[in-house]
Protein backbone atom coordinates (compact mmCIF):
# COMPACT_ATOMS: atom_id res chain seq x y z
CA UNK A 1 0.00 0.00 0.00
CA UNK A 2 0.87 3.51 -0.44
CA UNK A 3 1.92 5.80 2.29
CA UNK A 4 -1.57 8.11 2.06
CA UNK A 5 -3.27 4.35 2.66
CA UNK A 6 -1.38 3.73 5.12
CA UNK A 7 -1.32 6.25 7.06
CA UNK A 8 -5.62 6.15 7.27
CA UNK A 9 -5.60 3.01 8.48
CA UNK A 10 -2.99 4.38 11.22
CA UNK A 11 -5.62 6.69 11.86
CA UNK A 12 -8.16 4.90 11.82
CA UNK A 13 -6.47 2.31 14.01
CA UNK A 14 -5.09 4.53 16.73
CA UNK A 15 -8.57 6.24 17.16
CA UNK A 16 -10.01 2.45 18.24
CA UNK A 17 -7.87 2.09 20.67
CA UNK A 18 -6.76 5.90 22.13
CA UNK A 19 -10.18 8.01 21.52
CA UNK A 20 -9.71 10.41 24.56
CA UNK A 21 -6.06 10.81 23.82
CA UNK A 22 -5.24 14.23 24.30
CA UNK A 23 -2.28 16.80 25.11
CA UNK A 24 -0.28 15.63 28.59
CA UNK A 25 0.61 18.80 29.75
CA UNK A 26 -1.77 20.16 32.02
CA UNK A 27 -3.26 23.73 31.16
CA UNK A 28 -6.53 25.87 31.26
CA UNK A 29 -5.22 28.89 29.47
CA UNK A 30 -2.88 29.35 26.71
CA UNK A 31 0.20 31.18 28.39
CA UNK A 32 0.35 28.05 30.56
CA UNK A 33 0.35 26.14 27.76
CA UNK A 34 3.40 27.53 26.31
CA UNK A 35 5.36 27.91 29.45
CA UNK A 36 4.97 23.71 29.98
CA UNK A 37 5.60 23.35 26.74
CA UNK A 38 9.26 24.74 27.27
CA UNK A 39 9.86 23.20 30.27
CA UNK A 40 8.77 19.85 28.93
CA UNK A 41 12.27 19.76 27.12
CA UNK A 42 14.20 16.69 27.87
CA UNK A 43 11.67 16.55 31.20
CA UNK A 44 8.49 14.54 31.46
CA UNK A 45 5.29 16.04 31.63
CA UNK A 46 4.66 14.06 35.03
CA UNK A 47 7.54 16.32 36.22
CA UNK A 48 6.49 19.70 34.46
CA UNK A 49 2.82 19.34 35.36
CA UNK A 50 3.93 19.20 39.24
CA UNK A 51 6.22 21.95 39.02
CA UNK A 52 3.91 24.69 37.29
CA UNK A 53 1.61 24.24 39.79
CA UNK A 54 3.97 26.02 42.18
CA UNK A 55 5.26 28.58 39.27
CA UNK A 56 1.48 29.44 38.19
CA UNK A 57 0.50 29.95 41.83
CA UNK A 58 3.03 31.93 42.74
CA UNK A 59 2.85 34.14 39.12
CA UNK A 60 -0.68 33.52 38.20
CA UNK A 61 -0.87 35.55 34.96
CA UNK A 62 1.10 36.71 32.24
CA UNK A 63 2.05 40.53 33.85
CA UNK A 64 3.02 38.60 37.38
CA UNK A 65 5.52 35.97 35.59
CA UNK A 66 6.69 38.94 33.01
CA UNK A 67 7.83 40.94 35.69
CA UNK A 68 9.31 37.88 37.55
CA UNK A 69 13.59 37.49 38.35
CA UNK A 70 14.17 35.38 35.96
CA UNK A 71 16.59 33.53 39.07
CA UNK A 72 13.77 33.34 41.16
CA UNK A 73 11.51 31.24 37.72
CA UNK A 74 14.80 29.25 38.06
CA UNK A 75 14.64 28.44 41.19
CA UNK A 76 10.74 27.08 40.57
CA UNK A 77 11.69 25.20 37.49
CA UNK A 78 15.39 23.93 38.59
CA UNK A 79 14.30 20.01 38.81
CA UNK A 80 12.96 20.16 35.17
CA UNK A 81 16.46 20.23 34.06
CA UNK A 82 18.17 23.14 32.33
CA UNK A 83 16.87 25.34 34.93
CA UNK A 84 18.80 28.50 33.74
CA UNK A 85 17.81 28.44 30.13
CA UNK A 86 14.61 27.54 30.15
CA UNK A 87 13.60 30.43 32.57
CA UNK A 88 15.43 33.15 30.87
CA UNK A 89 13.44 31.82 27.80
CA UNK A 90 9.85 31.93 29.54
CA UNK A 91 11.26 35.44 31.24
CA UNK A 92 11.74 36.73 27.37
CA UNK A 93 8.51 35.40 25.98
CA UNK A 94 6.48 36.59 28.89
CA UNK A 95 7.63 39.74 28.45
CA UNK A 96 6.93 40.17 24.94
CA UNK A 97 3.63 38.76 25.19
CA UNK A 98 3.26 41.61 27.71
CA UNK A 99 4.69 44.41 25.92
CA UNK A 100 3.73 42.93 21.81
CA UNK A 101 0.91 40.88 22.30
CA UNK A 102 -1.59 42.32 25.58
CA UNK A 103 -0.92 39.43 27.31
CA UNK A 104 -2.41 37.50 24.78
CA UNK A 105 -0.98 34.39 22.96
CA UNK A 106 -0.87 34.88 19.02
CA UNK A 107 -2.89 32.87 17.15
CA UNK A 108 -0.80 32.75 14.11
CA UNK A 109 2.17 30.02 13.51
CA UNK A 110 4.72 32.57 12.05
CA UNK A 111 3.58 35.01 15.47
CA UNK A 112 4.34 32.21 17.38
CA UNK A 113 7.82 31.43 15.89
CA UNK A 114 8.81 34.92 17.10
CA UNK A 115 8.68 33.85 20.81
CA UNK A 116 11.76 32.79 22.97
CA UNK A 117 12.25 29.56 22.71
CA UNK A 118 8.97 28.93 20.95
CA UNK A 119 10.34 26.58 17.75
CA UNK A 120 8.21 24.46 15.83
CA UNK A 121 6.97 22.15 17.82
CA UNK A 122 5.77 24.23 20.34
CA UNK A 123 3.90 26.49 17.61
CA UNK A 124 2.10 23.74 16.30
CA UNK A 125 1.01 21.91 19.42
CA UNK A 126 -0.40 25.82 20.50
CA UNK A 127 -1.97 26.02 16.88
CA UNK A 128 -3.60 22.54 17.33
CA UNK A 129 -4.79 22.25 20.97
CA UNK A 130 -5.40 25.46 21.69
CA UNK A 131 -6.68 27.17 18.40
CA UNK A 132 -7.52 23.92 16.73
CA UNK A 133 -5.60 24.94 13.86
CA UNK A 134 -4.25 22.00 11.10
CA UNK A 135 -0.83 21.05 13.26
CA UNK A 136 1.43 18.08 13.07
CA UNK A 137 3.66 18.04 16.28
CA UNK A 138 6.56 15.75 15.37
CA UNK A 139 8.26 14.94 19.36
CA UNK A 140 10.30 12.34 20.11
CA UNK A 141 7.44 9.34 19.82
CA UNK A 142 5.95 10.58 16.47
CA UNK A 143 9.66 10.54 14.99
CA UNK A 144 10.07 7.02 16.18
CA UNK A 145 6.90 5.68 15.46
CA UNK A 146 6.30 7.30 11.60
CA UNK A 147 9.72 5.63 10.97
CA UNK A 148 8.93 2.12 12.36
CA UNK A 149 5.53 2.02 11.20
CA UNK A 150 6.74 3.20 7.82
CA UNK A 151 5.49 6.56 7.25
CA UNK A 152 8.45 8.29 6.81
CA UNK A 153 11.70 6.81 5.59
CA UNK A 154 14.76 6.66 7.67
CA UNK A 155 14.08 10.59 8.70
CA UNK A 156 14.77 11.99 11.73
CA UNK A 157 15.14 15.49 11.77
CA UNK A 158 12.11 16.79 13.46
CA UNK A 159 10.84 19.57 10.51
CA UNK A 160 11.44 16.98 7.84
CA UNK A 161 9.46 14.33 9.44
CA UNK A 162 6.68 17.10 10.00
CA UNK A 163 6.60 18.15 5.90
CA UNK A 164 6.65 14.26 5.15
CA UNK A 165 3.47 13.57 7.27
CA UNK A 166 1.62 16.87 5.77
CA UNK A 167 2.06 14.98 2.40
CA UNK A 168 -0.05 12.11 3.83
CA UNK A 169 -2.01 13.09 6.62
CA UNK A 170 -4.95 15.21 6.27
CA UNK A 171 -4.97 18.19 7.66
CA UNK A 172 -7.93 17.55 10.26
CA UNK A 173 -6.09 14.62 11.77
CA UNK A 174 -2.61 15.50 12.14
CA UNK A 175 -2.91 16.89 15.87
CA UNK A 176 -4.72 14.75 17.28
CA UNK A 177 -2.74 11.70 15.44
CA UNK A 178 0.39 12.99 17.00
CA UNK A 179 -1.64 12.75 20.59
CA UNK A 180 -2.33 8.87 19.82
CA UNK A 181 1.05 8.35 18.98
CA UNK A 182 2.83 9.84 22.57
CA UNK A 183 -0.03 7.31 23.78
CA UNK A 184 1.16 4.29 21.54
CA UNK A 185 4.65 5.18 22.30
CA UNK A 186 4.72 5.58 25.88
CA UNK A 187 2.25 2.33 26.15
CA UNK A 188 2.80 -0.12 23.23
CA UNK A 189 6.10 0.53 20.73
CA UNK A 190 8.34 1.86 23.93
CA UNK A 191 11.61 3.61 23.02
CA UNK A 192 13.76 2.23 26.35
CA UNK A 193 12.13 -1.28 26.03
CA UNK A 194 11.66 -3.88 23.46
CA UNK A 195 8.14 -2.59 21.86
CA UNK A 196 5.25 -4.88 22.52
CA UNK A 197 4.43 -5.83 18.96
CA UNK A 198 2.41 -8.81 20.17
CA UNK A 199 -0.47 -6.16 21.43
CA UNK A 200 -0.23 -4.10 19.10
CA UNK A 201 -3.26 -2.90 16.67
CA UNK A 202 -0.59 -1.99 14.13
CA UNK A 203 1.16 -4.86 14.08
CA UNK A 204 -0.01 -6.08 10.53
CA UNK A 205 0.79 -3.16 8.53
CA UNK A 206 3.77 -2.08 10.60
CA UNK A 207 7.30 -2.11 8.75
CA UNK A 208 9.49 -3.28 11.83
CA UNK A 209 7.01 -5.25 13.30
CA UNK A 210 8.09 -9.22 13.81
CA UNK A 211 11.80 -7.42 12.93
CA UNK A 212 14.24 -8.35 15.55
CA UNK A 213 12.16 -6.70 17.97
CA UNK A 214 9.99 -9.73 18.48
CA UNK A 215 12.84 -12.04 18.80
CA UNK A 216 13.73 -13.44 22.56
Amino acid sequence: MDKKELARIVIERLKKEYPDADCTLDYNEAWKLLVSVRLAAQCTDERVNIIVKDLFARYPGVEELAGADPEDIEEIVRPCGLGRTKARDISKCMRMLRDEYSCQVPDQFDELMKLPGVGRKSANLIMGDVFGQPAIVTDTHCIRLSNRIGLVDGIKDPRKVEMALWKIVPPEEGNELCHRLVYHGREVCTARTKPHCSRCCLKDICREADSEFDKV
